[in-house]
């Protein structure tokens, strides 16, 4: 997953990583090249113990002037690799606004930072790229203890464009919640596209979870109000409330889905598009939450996406938390979005 950035990251990390090593091996050299021991003005340095009557040599005393001397990165020692990392994310598909985020925050990270000679480049830079990206991705959501720790039944509306894998992402996360213990409903709310009832019908059935649906062409807003009464007289946890897939721009459907959110009342409107779509999926997602509003992220594909575009920019361009990645076609694969795994997947661990 993510592989073109991971490789692409890497070759930003040791970049950086010589950049610095660079302007350290420069500055361990006191003596420049055509003077003199007695050119070169010394400092007063603490002394290494030397035996009595002797006095410290200009080779010992240059070498504890090395060991405490401190190296601080200055802006011309990254300039050409953060520019290089700048078009590494814009070709990744990450968003302009993510892209000036993540630039900003290693410059911060790396320019003007006291560090001692000898103490490790790589740990420096990895440090930086980090937290760099996990300001950028956020904190994630975790779905679980949200549905624990608020009244049932928890209502979830799943919205997004057509294709994107909606219906199969709510039989997937279906399924989740019900291996974490939890009790789901699914209201079939797509009723105007062919099959599309009894695509999530067999989905249901397949993972063990009722569904409520009517016929084709019913009102979508009558299946899922059916839908939570069913839930709050069964006790159910979770209403999982699959919808049509629309643009955002088609006034007729965003009014209907509008009228959805008004008789369901969700607690969570779920925003669900594909990983390979990069920035159109960020750009998707920023307008549908400004016309219907969303609460959290899925992006399915990501298993398809060697980018990582979409995954790196949408939290922070949108403002809203990326909730799961779908990553194939089984049940279970779906994972939790857990920021910190992803960047240390990216950057192979370092530290």
């Amino acid at each position: 997953m993510f592989g073109a950035l991971r490789e692409k990251l890497q070759a930003a990390r040791t970049r950086l990583s010589g950049s610095i090593q660079a302007a350290e091996e420069q500055a361990e050299s006191p003596v420049p090249q055509g003077t003199t021991a007695k050119e070169v003005p010394l400092p007063d340095v603490p002394q290494e113990p030397v035996s009595p009557g002797t006095k410290p040599t200009f080779v010992e005393k240059v070498k504890v002037l090395i060991r405490d001397r401190e190296l601080i990165v200055s802006e011309k020692d990254v300039a050409d690799a953060l520019d290089e990392l700048e078009m590494t994310l814009l070709e990744s598909d990450v968003a302009l606004p993510a892209t000036d985020a993540i630039i900003s925050h290693v410059r911060k990270g790396l320019v003007g930072k006291h560090r001692k000679i000898g103490e490790s480049v790589d740990h420096l830079v990895v440090s930086a790229l980090k937290a760099a990206l996990l300001d950028v991705l956020g904190n994630g959501f975790d779905l679980t203890t949200y549905i624990r720790d608020h009244p049932k039944p928890v209502k979830i509306l799943f919205t997004g464009v057509n294709g994107t894998g909606k219906t199969t992402t709510v039989a997937k996360i279906g399924s989740f919640l019900k291996k974490q213990g939890l009790t789901v409903v699914i209201g079939a709310g797509d009723t105007y596209r062919a099959g599309a009832i009894e695509q999530i019908s067999v989905h249901a059935e397949r993972i063990g979870i009722k569904v409520i649906q009517h016929q084709e062409g019913a009102d979508p807003s009558a299946v899922l109000f059916d839908t939570v009464q069913y839930a709050n007289s069964h006790k159910i946890d979770v209403v999982l409330a699959d919808t049509a897939g629309r643009f955002h721009n088609k006034a007729n459907l965003m009014s209907q889905l509008e009228k959805i959110k008004r008789v369901m009342k969700p607690d969570l409107v779920v925003y669900v598009d594909e990983a390979i779509a990069g920035n159109d999926a960020v750009t998707r997602a920023f307008e549908f939450d400004k016309t219907i509003g969303a609460d959290a992220v899925v992006l399915t594909k990501a298993d398809m996406d060697s980018r990582g575009g979409a995954a790196i920019s949408i939290a922070h361009t949108i403002g809203k938390p990326l909730m799961f990645l779908g990553v194939g076609q089984s049940y279970d694969d779906i994972i939790p979005f857990e920021p910190a795994k992803v960047v240390d997947e990216l950057l192979d661990g370092g530290s």
